[in-house]
C-alpha cells in the first residue's frame, strides 16, 4: 500500500490557452494511468475544485518514496510539468505521507514532543 503522496495543484488557467490547458490535463491523466499500469505508481486521484480564489484542482500520485522519487526524475513527468507550467498559474508540487506513512510521521512527531517541556 502506498505510504507517500506527490500532490500537484494548480490555480487559474492562463487566459486564451484554455484549449491547450485541457489538452495537457488529458495528457497528464493518460500519463498517470500508464504509470499506474506499468507499476511506476500505485495509483492517482484527480480532483477539480469549485471556484474559490486559490486552487482550481489537484492530482495526487500515490506510491512508495522510491516510486515517487523516480517519477520526479523521469523525463516524461518533467515534460508534463514544463507543459503544465505554461498553461496554469500557481503550479505546485508537494511531497507528503499517506496511509501507513501518516502513522510513521506521527510516531516521529510524538518522539519530538516528548523532548519538549509542555506548558499548561
Amino acid at each position: 500500500m502506498a505510504d507517500r503522496v506527490l500532490f500537484l495543484s494548480w490555480g487559474t488557467p492562463v487566459r486564451g490557452l484554455e484549449d491547450r490547458g485541457l489538452e495537457v490535463f488529458n495528457q497528464a491523466v493518460g500519463l498517470y494511468g500508464r504509470m499506474q499500469q506499468d507499476g511506476r505508481i500505485e495509483g492517482f486521484d484527480v480532483t477539480l475544485l469549485t471556484p474559490n480564489g486559490a486552487l482550481n484542482g489537484y492530482m495526487a500520485l500515490l506510491g512508495s518514496g522510491e516510486q515517487l522519487a523516480a517519477v520526479r526524475e523521469s523525463e516524461d513527468f518533467q515534460r508534463m510539468l514544463a507543459d503544465a507550467g505554461l498553461i496554469v498559474d500557481d503550479l505546485s508540487l508537494v511531497d507528503g505521507y499517506t496511509n501507513e506513512g501518516v502513522a510513521q510521521q506521527l510516531a516521529l512527531y510524538q518522539e519530538a514532543i516528548a523532548k519538549v517541556p509542555q506548558r499548561a
